[in-house]
């Protein structure tokens, strides 16, 4: 029997192959196991505190898109100039009262 035992010992497969592949299989789970512990982490931390949660009605935002929405309708969105911003070795207010002073001639 200790013959046998000994055999196995000298055996690379047992030796080297059969570790190697219980660190494999055993990484495997190991780090489901982690990557499980953060992804419950982020849905504890994306629950809302209850008294925050009594507060948010998701039938008044509702309302409060369409208000925002009327808002944005009776604003003029069409009437705007393109004003390039200054290029870093531009001085910023030379260029600032060059746009300005063609934007007073165009008016």
């Amino acid at each position: 029997m200790w013959d046998q035992v000994r055999k196995l010992q000298k055996n690379k497969t047992v030796k080297y192959g059969i570790p190697m592949l219980l660190l494999i299989v055993g990484g495997s789970f190991g780090l489901r196991e982690f990557t499980q512990i953060r992804y419950d982490v982020q849905k504890i931390k994306k629950k809302l505190d209850p008294t925050l949660e009594a507060r948010v009605n998701t039938q008044k935002q509702s309302v409060i898109l369409e208000e925002e929405y009327e808002k944005l309708k009776e604003k003029d969105l069409g009437g705007w100039q393109n004003i390039r911003g200054p290029r870093p070795w531009e001085d910023s207010r030379e260029t600032q009262d060059q746009q300005r002073s063609r934007l007073n001639k165009g008016t």
